[in-house]
């Protein structure tokens, strides 16, 4: 169900957990990024204000550090007033369904499968890494979308190259790594470690890969404050794990049962919201608009 739909009266083309896609003019798409917050594949019900329009504006920042590697599928920033600073028009592109994951850091899905094989989707890894250390070289460690509420799925690159064929499976990691390295090192001069993004590419009708959706987020990046970065100990971060960490110790939900996630607490809110604002401070050395 839709959240601007009423305000904006414009065929809805998908309604996700963040983002709404309407069908606008001239084979257009508007993207409108809401102030949902998901974990553990659920939407919560309490939103972060603001949230929708630090994704939206960090990404089109990120698309500027990154013009000269990759094309992006921003067409304009004219929208509607109702949707402006969270919204963006885009191309309208033959996606390519693949999570495209750049690590440089061991943690998450990545450490729970080390700790069973030693390897990360099928990348084998040295002995006696622990959870967020750095890699002896940033790794691609693609996933397949799955249905709506559940984990997508972890594959081995071989995996890809077997559903979408070798050229293209190779040019998906090739331009993974390269924008990891290159935001990497733009984190690095802020001091904010980059540990493991994701991306989204799609192609135009005459076969160029562009980078869409959002990029280098919070939602789609895990940014952790190099100062405080412990491995094993400390991996404070500036995305959404606060909010995962409060549902999974502290809010008394059982994420294994059937029951929705409980409300967020307004001081869960209020620090969520703030550790989006500090990444948008830290990484464009500018104060968000209104924060």
């Amino acid at each position: 169900m839709s959240q601007y739909g009423h305000l904006l009266n414009l065929p809805l083309r998908h309604a996700g957990k963040v983002r709404e896609l309407y069908d606008a003019d001239d084979g257009r798409i508007l993207m409108v990024a809401t102030d949902n917050i998901s974990a553990y594949d659920h939407v919560l019900t309490t939103p972060i204000p603001d949230k929708g329009a630090i994704l939206t504006q960090l990404s089109l920042w990120w698309f500027g550090q990154l013009g000269d590697i990759v094309d992006n599928h921003v067409a304009s920033t004219d929208v509607p007033e109702t949707v402006a600073g969270r919204a963006t028009l885009v191309e309208a592109l033959d996606m390519v369904e693949v999570e495209c994951v750049a690590r440089g850091y061991l943690t998450g899905s990545g450490w729970a499968e080390y700790q069973e094989s030693q390897t990360v989707c099928g990348v084998p890894l040295p002995e006696g890494l622990r959870d967020g250390d750095k890699l002896p070289e940033p790794i691609f460690t693609p996933a397949i979308k799955a249905p709506v509420g559940e984990h997508d799925i972890n594959v081995d690159y071989g995996t890809i190259a077997e559903l979408h064929g070798l050229d293209l499976a190779s040019e998906l990691r090739d331009l993974t790594l390269t924008i990891y390295a290159r935001a990497a090192e733009i984190a690095a001069e802020r001091g904010i470690i980059l540990a493991d993004t994701k991306f989204e590419f799609g192609r135009r009708p005459d076969g160029t890969l562009v980078l869409a959706d959002e990029v280098l987020t919070p939602d789609s990046s895990r940014f952790w404050d190099a100062e405080l970065w412990e491995p094993g100990e400390s991996l404070p971060s500036f995305d959404k794990q606060y909010v995962r960490d409060w549902l999974a110790k502290e809010s008394g939900w059982d994420k294994a049962s059937d029951a929705p996630p409980p409300e967020l607490p307004e001081h869960v809110v209020d620090a969520t919201r703030e550790r989006y604002l500090e990444a948008y401070r830290r990484l464009t050395g500018a104060e968000f608009p209104g924060a």
